[in-house]
C-alpha cells in the first residue's frame, strides 16, 4: 500500500475475530475486512447462484418494473429497456465477485488498492448507500407485514428490520443459507403470482408516449435497470470472500451473473405486466392479484421476508464499508449501526409521491458506482496478471496513482450531472433529451478514460525511463 498504515488498516485486531470455518457454522462472524488466509476458505462457487438470485426477488424488483410504463414504454419496449440494463449492470458485479476467492478481502477494501487511503470517499458512500437500499427494499417489507397482520405501517417497518439487523448481524454463512433458503421460497411464491396474472388480467400493454419522449423514456428505463444491477458493484466480494482462491473464475462469474439476471428479468417483468394493479399499492396490488385468502397471506409473508433478506447484506456491507473508514468497531455491531438509520429513510418514502421518491432515491444513490467500478478494475488488471491471487494488505499504491484516483472520481461525477434527470438534479442535456437519462455511462466512460489515460501515460513514461537507464548502462559498459 501507500504507507504501513494503509496496510494496518487491513489487519487491525478490531478488523479480524471469528470465522465460519465452513458451511452450516452459524455463530456470529466477527471477522470484519482483514483478509482471509487462504487456508481458511471454504465452499463452491454455485452458492453464488442463491446469493444473488434471492435478494433480487423482491417488491423493488418489481416496482421497477411497473415504472416503464409508467414512462409510457409498454411491454415489450419496457421488457426490452430492463434487459439492457440488467445484464450490462450484471456484466460488472459478476466480474468484480470473481475477486473475492482472488483475494480473500471484501470489495471496498480491495479498493484500497487503487485509492489508497483516499478510500475513505467510496467507502463513506458506500455506507450511505447501503442506509438508501435499505429503505428502498424495506419500505415494501414494512407495507407488506403491516397489511398482513394489520399493524401500523412504523411497526411493522421496525419487525423487518429487527429481522434483517439480526441476520446481518450473524453474518456471511447465515446471510448464505438464508438466501438458499429464500431462493426456492421466493421463486415457488413468484411464479404462483405470474401465472395468476396472465390468467386474469391484461399484461401486454401498447407504448403510450411516442418520438422523442419514447426514445428519452427508453434510456431512462434502461439507466433505471442499470443503477438497479451495478448498485451491487461496492459489495460484490463481499459474498465471495471466503470462497478457496482455487475457485473457477469463470464459475464465479457465470453463477453470479445468472443469479443477478435472470431474478431481475422475473420480478421485472413481473411488473411491467401487473403495471395496472401494482404501481402504487404493491402490497395490496399483490394480495388482489393472488385474490386474498391465504394465497394472498402468504405472498405478503413472502414479500416482508425478501425484504429482509436482501437488506440483511445492505447491513453486512454496510458494517464492512464503515470499517474502511477506520471506525473500529466490531462487524456484528456496525451491521446494526446501519438497520437503525434506515427506519427514518423509510418513513419519508412512504410519506407521500412514493414513485418519485423511490426513484429520485434509487438513481442518487448509485451515480457514483460506474466510476468506482472503472478505477479499480483498471487498477487491478496489471496488478492481478500473471497471478492467481494476492493479498491486498501486500499491495503497494503509488501516491500519485490514488491521488489521481480521487480526481478522476471526482471529476467523472461532475461530468455525468449534465446527464441526470431526477426532481433533485435535471441536467440541461437529459431534459434537452425528453429525459433520457445517461449520467451512469458518463460516469463510467469518463472515469475509465481518465484514470485508463493517466496510468498508460505513466506506465509509457516508466517504461521509457527504465529503457532508458539500460541503454545508458550498456552504452558505459
Amino acid at each position: 500500500m501507500t504507507d504501513d498504515g494503509s496496510s494496518r488498516a487491513l489487519t487491525a485486531g478490531a478488523f479480524a475475530g471469528h470465522r465460519p470455518s465452513g458451511a452450516g457454522d452459524f455463530r456470529v462472524e466477527s471477522h470484519g475486512i482483514a483478509p482471509i488466509a487462504e487456508d481458511q476458505r471454504y465452499g463452491r462457487p454455485g452458492r453464488m447462484f442463491t446469493v444473488w438470485f434471492a435478494p433480487q426477488v423482491t417488491m423493488t424488483g418489481v416496482f421497477t418494473g411497473t415504472l416503464a410504463i409508467a414512462l409510457g414504454l409498454g411491454f415489450w419496449l419496457g421488457l426490452l429497456a430492463m434487459t439492457i440494463g440488467t445484464v450490462l449492470g450484471s456484466l460488472v458485479v459478476a466480474y468484480l465477485c470473481t475477486w473475492g476467492p482472488r483475494t480473500g478481502t471484501a470489495q471496498l477494501p480491495n479498493a484500497r488498492m487503487a485509492f489508497g487511503p483516499a478510500v475513505v470517499l467510496p467507502a463513506a458512500l458506500q455506507w450511505v448507500s447501503s442506509i438508501a437500499w435499505d429503505g428502498l427494499v424495506g419500505l415494501f417489507g414494512g407495507e407488506a407485514l403491516a397489511l398482513l397482520l394489520g399493524i401500523p405501517f412504523w411497526v411493522a417497518v421496525l419487525i423487518v428490520l429487527g429481522l434483517q439487523g439480526a441476520v446481518g448481524f450473524f453474518g456471511y454463512e447465515v446471510i448464505h443459507r438464508v438466501q438458499a433458503v429464500l431462493t426456492v421460497v421466493l421463486l415457488v411464491t413468484f411464479v404462483v403470482l405470474a401465472v395468476k396474472l396472465v390468467g386474469g388480467h391484461q399484461i401486454v400493454t401498447p407504448a403510450t408516449v411516442t418520438g422523442p419522449d419514447l426514445a428519452g423514456a427508453f434510456v431512462l428505463e434502461v439507466t433505471i435497470a442499470l443503477s438497479l444491477a451495478i448498485s451491487w458493484s461496492s459489495y460484490a466480494a463481499d459474498f465471495s470472500r471466503y470462497l478457496p482462491a482455487q475457485s473457477s473464475p469463470l464459475r464465479v462469474f457465470g453463477f453470479s451473473f445468472a443469479g443477478i439476471v435472470s431474478a431481475y428479468l422475473f420480478v421485472q417483468g413481473i411488473g411491467i405486466a401487473g403495471a395496472g394493479l401494482l404501481a402504487e399499492h404493491t402490497a395490496e396490488g399483490v394480495r388482489t392479484v393472488m385474490g386474498g385468502g391465504v394465497l394472498g397471506a402468504v405472498a405478503l409473508l413472502a414479500i416482508a421476508l425478501a425484504s429482509v433478506g436482501s437488506s440483511a447484506m445492505n447491513d453486512y456491507s454496510g458494517s464492512l464499508a464503515l470499517q474502511t473508514l477506520g471506525v473500529r468497531v466490531r462487524r456484528p455491531a456496525s451491521a446494526l449501526v446501519v438497520t437503525v438509520l434506515a427506519f427514518a429513510l423509510i418513513m419519508w418514502l412512504h410519506a407521500s409521491d412514493t414513485a418519485t421518491r423511490f426513484t429520485d432515491v434509487l438513481l442518487l444513490v448509485g451515480y457514483w458506482i460506474p466510476a468506482f467500478a472503472a478505477i479499480v478494475i483498471i487498477d487491478w488488471l496489471p496488478r492481478i496478471r500473471g497471478r492467481r491471487s494476492l493479498n491486498p494488505a501486500l499491495e503497494h499504491t503509488e501516491g500519485r496513482d490514488a491521488v489521481a484516483a480521487v480526481v478522476v472520481f471526482v471529476a467523472a461525477y461532475a461530468a455525468a450531472v449534465p446527464f441526470m434527470d431526477t426532481s433533485l438534479i435535471e441536467g440541461p442535456v437529459a431534459r434537452a433529451w425528453h429525459g433520457a437519462d445517461i449520467a451512469y455511462f458518463v460516469n463510467f466512460a469518463v472515469a475509465a478514460v481518465l484514470y485508463g489515460g493517466w496510468r498508460a501515460l505513466r506506465d509509457g513514461r516508466w517504461r521509457a525511463l527504465r529503457d532508458g537507464r539500460w541503454r545508458a548502462l550498456r552504452a558505459r559498459g
